[in-house]
């Protein structure tokens, strides 16, 4: 792209049109927060008259449920022999969804990026080189659509070949990188590239070259347009050796274009005055209903029905980053508080299934765990909770914490990433000034935890009006999707308005 566009700007109130590519999208296929995003933000932005399209990979699941279809396009693509069909359907909202439809790598059920034995597939490098080519024919509008984006959106390593593979095209449009999580980097061996059939251009320490390696991730992180994360305080989190995974060298050269947007949640979805999930629908208005959800969750649960009991909930993913290992040090002292009830929803690391379902099993008065994940019951967790658990030892942005806001559970999390951009630790003065929203600790440790834990059943035991004050200040948040939508248009126009010229230089 040639920096003549600066002399002409764009006209930042008219219609963009926008690709947004990614592996997994609600409702059609989830495995984390990406899906949300890309089952929310989409509509957001259409909702803003912007004509916006999403491109998935045709597994299975996203088929079946994306019907009807029809084959709009069959594509050729570099590294690949078989012909690729792209199907082209429509999502609510009167999205356009195009689904890139190789069987023999996408045509697996399940998730989308692990086998039934827990391993990534074998083939993971060539599936989604695949999705990045097929996005680069529809970006250069080369896939028979009579359509070409003003800017690609790509989001984490499995479209992180798309911003390098568009680079050198003379008649390109702008990208934009989300990073939601950069632990996961998509890492692969030169061999690899070489099998890819990729331009040997891009092999080198300023291009995909990582260790001796490929890296998918970085060839978004270095030629994007514009690089954003999930939250403004994990944005710069990642420009540092603790979260920056090797990459933050790269990061800190690029950190003139990189910039964080917390994520939004559907609030319709998420609405406790008309959740279908819940017993009792309720609203900051009608605080008070809210016990009524707590009474039918200790009975779902198997706890004693008391109102008073202070009762501790706890959704996600059971691994070392969501601090379950340090729930699980702490379960004996919490299993001694006659008057503190704990309920938890989740699967993950086999290990800590293992220590949380025998902690259930030996206090059967006081701590009730589920194995697995079942939507309905995340709802009434998030509705009959007084509080809700997330000490995260890194959250790029985090959704339950947002959930727990709007359900009046008041969230006690660590100071971290999107946990740090949208919970208010509570002071009597944040209190007085109606700004508190939680209890927010600092360290990664078991006391630390258990010093915000205690401070939040002191807190609870004072007078009723304190708790609701506290309860109903983070009711009243407003983190729906249209402000963060408003946010990535500015973020687009300024990818549209500043392309990068040439290769970067990294520092990685």
């Amino acid at each position: 792209m040639d920096n003549i566009t600066n002399l002409f700007p764009i006209d930042t109130q008219a219609p963009l049109k926008i690709l947004f590519a990614a592996s997994e999208a609600q409702p059609l296929i989830k495995t984390g927060g990406l899906a949300d995003v890309a089952g929310s933000l989409p509509p957001a932005l259409r909702h803003l008259n912007h004509d916006i399209r999403l491109i998935l990979p045709a597994y299975p699941e996203v088929v079946e449920k994306a019907i009807p279809l029809k084959e709009v396009a069959t594509l050729y693509l570099g590294g690949h022999l078989e012909p690729v069909r792209l199907l082209s359907g429509t999502l609510s909202e009167h999205i356009p969804l195009y689904l890139v439809d190789a069987p023999e790598l996408f045509g697996r059920p399940g998730n989308p990026y692990v086998g039934p034995d827990g391993h990534d597939w074998p083939d993971n490098a060539q599936r989604f080189a695949l999705f990045c080519r097929a996005i680069v024919a529809v970006a250069l509008n080369q896939a028979g659509q009579n359509w070409q984006p003003d800017i690609v959106h790509c989001n984490d390593w499995q479209t992180g070949l798309v911003p390098p593979l568009l680079h050198y095209e003379g008649n390109r449009p702008a990208t934009l990188f989300t990073i939601h999580n950069l632990a996961y980097q998509g890492i692969f061996s030169h061999t690899l590239f070489q099998k890819l059939q990729l331009p040997a251009e891009l092999w080198s320490h300023n291009g995909l070259e990582f260790h001796g390696n490929l890296s998918f991730i970085k060839g978004g992180l270095a030629f994007a347009d514009r690089l954003n994360t999930v939250s403004p305080t994990y944005a710069h989190e990642i420009c540092t050796p603790e979260f920056g995974y090797g990459l933050e060298g790269l990061l800190r050269h690029r950190q003139d274009r990189l910039s964080g947007v917390l994520n939004g949640i559907d609030y319709h979805y998420w609405n406790p005055a008309a959740d279908p999930y819940i017993h009792q629908h309720f609203d900051h208005n009608a605080f008070e209903l809210k016990r009524i959800n707590k009474r039918q969750l200790q009975k779902e649960m198997g706890l004693p029905q008391d109102e008073h009991a202070f009762l501790l909930g706890y959704v996600g993913r059971l691994v070392e980053q969501k601090g379950i290992d340090l729930v699980l040090e702490l379960l004996p002292k919490l299993a001694r508080i006659e008057s503190l009830q704990l309920v938890m929803l989740g699967s993950g690391v086999t290990h800590f299934e293992d220590a949380l379902s025998d902690a259930g099993e030996r206090h059967l008065g006081n701590i009730a765990i589920h194995i697995g994940y079942n939507e309905q019951l995340a709802h009434r967790i998030e509705a009959g909770s007084d509080c809700f658990l997330m000490p995260s030892r890194f959250e790029p942005c985090g959704l339950n914490q947002l959930y727990s806001l709007r359900y009046g559970t008041v969230p006690i999390v660590r100071r971290t990433g999107g946990l740090a951009d949208t919970v208010v630790d509570v002071t009597a003065q944040r209190l007085l000034d109606g700004n508190a929203t939680g209890f927010v600790f600092d360290a990664p440790t078991a006391p630390a935890l258990w010093e915000a834990i205690k401070h939040a059943i002191e807190f609870y035991h004072r007078p009723d009006s304190w708790w609701q004050k506290l309860a109903i200040t983070g009711m009243q948040q407003d983190f729906s999707w249209p402000s963060s939508a408003i946010q990535y248009l500015d973020l687009y126009h300024e990818a549209i308005l500043n392309p990068v010229p040439n290769p970067v230089s990294p520092a990685a």
